[in-house]
């Protein structure tokens, strides 16, 4: 079973940074397009960013040009590097493995708190 851990979350204030990391159990990042998600208490699981096992991204129109994702698949690990963070930023953030033989393999989640 393919375990995915993310780690970097915490406490930041306003307008700081920084780079969430999901390490996969086994080498799966070149075969498949790896994302970040972000979930609030009550709200969907919505799609931050992602990555293709091409290397083409996609992003939310909410982090365009704050967040960036990438992936180093010698070290089985994906980041999310996220900038001039606020308040509306805060929420547990997901990272998610998906092919279509396979289907999604969920982390379970690490927590960012923007407040001042």
């Amino acid at each position: 079973q393919v375990q995915l851990v993310e780690s970097g979350g915490g406490l930041v204030q306003p307008g700081e940074s920084l780079r969430l990391s999901c390490a996969a159990s086994r080498s799966i990042s070149s075969t498949h397009t790896m994302a970040w998600y972000r979930q609030t208490p009550g709200k969907q699981r919505d799609l931050v960013a992602q990555i293709s096992s091409g290397g083409s991204t996609n992003y939310a129109d909410s982090v365009k040009g704050r967040f960036t994702i990438s992936r180093d698949n010698a070290k089985n690990t994906v980041y999310l590097q996220m900038n001039s963070l606020n308040a509306e930023d805060t929420a547990v953030y997901y990272c998610n493995a998906y092919s279509i033989y396979f289907g999604s393999i969920w982390g379970h989640g690490t927590q960012v708190t923007v407040s001042s």
